[in-house]
């Protein structure tokens, strides 16, 4: 027998049939789903359920996946716990999704999506309503996450927020049972449930040692980045600030770039062109009410990016003074120091300059947040990067040095070789015969000058 409920199809086969196959629980569901895993969402059609707050961000999030918003059902009034909206009005949604014919708005309408980070009961009410997939805003950045996750560490992290979510609903319905809501199924389906509930927690806990050994494999990379002497630069911001943009025009490496959110999900690492010894981290970017649990699953990439010797905090000019000024909080929020509260070494970059922004209101936002005074840069047309680079430079290493190599004994080690030390310590910005200007740890050239018998001097 099997036992078909909130868009999710459970065999009743005994619990340990599934120990030896992978069992794909999808988010997003409006529960949660056995079979193959729907990566691809372009021309789906969605009703909007919205209760209170802006809803363009999520109807972009959407956007971004391919999905139109053909209607947004708006209702006033106290969030219903257990339903979203009123009981009356959801089922005339539902009576309106099940009964349009084609030509009508709502035709070929097959997700319902709820402008909330809703609740596992809420989920499972408005599917019995609906019958057909209902994702909230948790699900659809989760669904999003899915469809652009490469790296298999992203993957990894995906997987586990995607189950971790999978979780909550699959004990709503088994509490459902247990109080009497039987949400349609019998004792059959019930066995089920709690067997892939069982399998889920199952492969959370390996698929959280796998991130283990990512973290540590990152820790050890970052540990030998130290040794050797680099310097890290950070890039965080608001999804869709301009990070990737930024980071190409910084280094000169390829990296996915589309006005898109959530383009970026795993963290991208290169050099700072022309600066061999600076590397840059190009990472996820923040959201607004992301849940504790989802953020968790990706912290270990963040701190890719904010463990760092200077982190750019990136926000678009072009933004209005609100949408700049939220996403900035948001952004703040998230940077700070983990375990002390305090904030990073950290300058603030206005990003899309060319897109005709006020800038001076932008750079006066950032300024009544308290934030540091902004650069302002447009990845697309070179604007500000030069005077950037500059600034990152003086913000790692303080001003620039001037290194006079002398002639030794006959037989003593050849200025050449110390020339050629020089540039391997730090990035020379100008040679005139043995005179270098550089930018240069202070650490690592005091040890150059101790070491150097005289040789080599500060001008």
């Amino acid at each position: 027998m099997r036992v078909a409920t909130l868009g999710m199809t459970l065999s009743t086969k005994p619990l340990h049939s599934y120990m030896d196959e992978p069992i794909p629980v999808l988010a997003g569901t409006g529960g949660v789903a056995l079979g193959e895993a729907r990566t691809n969402h372009e021309g789906r059609r969605a009703i909007l359920l919205h209760k209170e707050g802006e809803p363009s961000e999520l109807i972009a999030l959407a956007e971004t996946m391919g999905i139109k918003i053909v209607d947004i059902q708006h209702q006033k009034g106290v969030e219903n716990p257990r339903t979203y909206f009123g009981k009356g009005r959801l089922q005339d949604v539902a009576d309106e999704i099940s009964s349009a014919v084609e030509g009508h708005p709502w035709h070929g309408v097959d997700l319902v999506i709820i402008h909330s980070n809703a609740s596992p009961g809420q989920l499972v009410s408005v599917h019995e309503f609906v019958q057909v997939e209902v994702w909230d805003r948790v699900r659809l950045l989760l669904s999003l996450f899915i469809s652009h996750a490469g790296s298999v560490e992203a993957r990894t992290q995906v997987r586990i927020a995607q189950l971790q979510a999978d979780r909550t609903v699959l004990r709503e319905l088994v509490n459902q049972q247990t109080t009497g809501e039987r949400a349609g199924f019998g004792g059959g389906g019930k066995q089920a449930i709690q067997g892939v509930l069982t399998t889920v927690s199952r492969e959370l806990t390996q698929l959280k040692k796998k991130q283990q050994k990512h973290a540590i494999a990152r820790k050890e990379r970052r540990r030998q980045r130290i040794k050797g002497g680099a310097r890290t630069v950070g890039l965080a911001g608001y999804t869709n600030a301009g990070k990737s943009s930024l980071f190409h025009a910084l280094s000169g490496k390829k990296v996915l770039v589309e006005d898109k959110l959530f383009s970026t999900l795993e963290t991208t690492v290169g050099r700072m062109e022309m600066s061999p010894r600076i590397l840059l981290a190009d990472t996820i970017g923040f959201i607004d009410e992301l849940p504790s649990d989802l953020l968790d699953a990706f912290h270990a990439t963040l701190d890719e990016s904010l463990r760092c010797d200077l982190l750019l905090l990136l926000a678009d000019s072009s933004d209005e003074t609100s949408e700049l000024k939220r996403k900035l909080s948001t952004s703040r929020r998230e940077v700070l120091d983990r375990n002390t509260g305090e904030a990073l070494h950290m300058k603030v970059v206005l990003t899309k300059s060319d897109k005709g922004g006020d800038i001076e209101e932008a750079q006066e936002v950032v300024r009544t947040m308290g934030l540091p005074d902004a650069l302002v840069v447009s990845s697309h047309i070179g604007q500000g990067l030069e005077e950037l680079r500059e600034s990152i430079m003086y913000s790692l290493y303080g001003p620039k040095t001037t290194l006079i190599v002398s002639q030794g004994l006959p037989g003593s080690r050849s200025p050449e070789a110390y020339v050629s030390q020089i540039y391997d310590l730090g990035i020379v910005t100008d040679k005139i015969g043995f005179e270098l200007t550089l930018w240069c740890g202070q650490a690592e050239l005091q040890r150059l000058i101790a070491n150097s018998e005289g040789r080599v001097s500060i001008k």
